[in-house]
């Protein structure tokens, strides 16, 4: 059994910060679960681009206001408290932030635990995992 608690993983190298989020990263590939499990908090006033190619992802809004835009299609999706968005097709989206969110995201793959998005806003699938901790 696994157990952590988000206030250790926050702690440690699990805890990635960029200019318009952070994301802690509970579940890793190395925990050999076949996904990976992270809380992640969209800053308010944002706008991010991603493109997970490599990925898919299935996000719950746990607090927070804001909206996603499929760029496909240009629909544009209100998210709250409660809300999941599946981006079971690769999606190309926009995320913005009226407030702060916060989201349960699940990846599969599951990430390493160090990736940030890259000039398409992917996550690459050759990251080099973590070096196992205590968290």
């Amino acid at each position: 059994m696994i157990v952590r608690t988000l206030e250790n993983c926050k702690n440690s190298s699990r805890h990635v910060v960029t200019e318009t989020w952070e994301s802690t990263r509970m579940l890793l590939s190395d925990d050999q679960m076949g996904f990976s499990f992270h809380i992640t908090t969209i800053y308010a006033g944002t706008e991010t681009p991603i493109w997970y190619k490599n990925h898919l992802e299935s996000v719950y809004c746990i607090s927070g206001e804001g909206e996603v835009e499929t760029l496909d299609d240009g629909k544009v999706y209100q998210l709250k408290p409660g809300t999941l968005y599946i981006l079971d097709k690769n999606d190309r989206h926009l995320l913005r932030g009226k407030t702060d969110i916060t989201f349960a995201c699940v990846f599969n793959p599951p990430l390493n635990g160090r990736e940030v998005h890259d000039e398409d806003g992917a996550y690459q699938l050759n990251e080099a995992p973590l070096e196992k901790e205590n968290a």
